[in-house]
């Protein structure tokens, strides 16, 4: 089953259940799909691209996460932010974790690769925070 068509299963199961948050929610997503085939004149978007999308779905909550965090009174807002985001993340591939990015890059760089692009170009296939590895990667050399 394609990430579409579940994402289509998974919102026809809210609607079933009345459950508005993750309805609200995937319904949006779908619209973001819908325009996104108009755009790509296709009628069913491959993995790669929906992942794409969900990806920017997860970095638009993450970002509203981190700025609504050091504001007071802001709990409930915070809580439907995290949820949503768990929403997203559960259609998403697991990504690396920091260690196993770390690993990675000590692989790289000892194997010669010191320049940020050659090593951004190494991650470019895989599941990971490109800004975490852009990060580390300039700690590290």
């Amino acid at each position: 089953m394609t990430l579409e068509k579940r994402i289509e299963a998974d919102f026809l199961k809210a609607f079933k259940e009345r459950n508005t948050e993750v309805k609200s929610l995937l319904s949006t997503v779908k619209g973001e799909m819908q325009t996104a085939k108009k755009n790509l004149v296709v009628e069913n978007l491959s993995d790669e691209e929906s992942i794409k999308i969900l990806s920017k779905f997860a970095k638009n909550l993450k970002e509203t996460l981190r700025t609504l965090a050091p504001i007071d009174g802001m709990a409930e807002s915070i809580s439907k932010t995290s949820n949503e985001l768990v929403i997203i993340e559960s259609y998403l591939p697991k990504q690396m974790s920091e260690a196993d990015i770390n690993e990675k890059l000590d692989e790289l760089i000892s194997g010669g690769v010191t320049d940020i692009g050659s090593i951004m170009k190494a991650f470019a296939t895989l599941s990971v925070d490109k800004k975490l590895v852009s990060e580390l990667a300039k700690s590290k050399i």
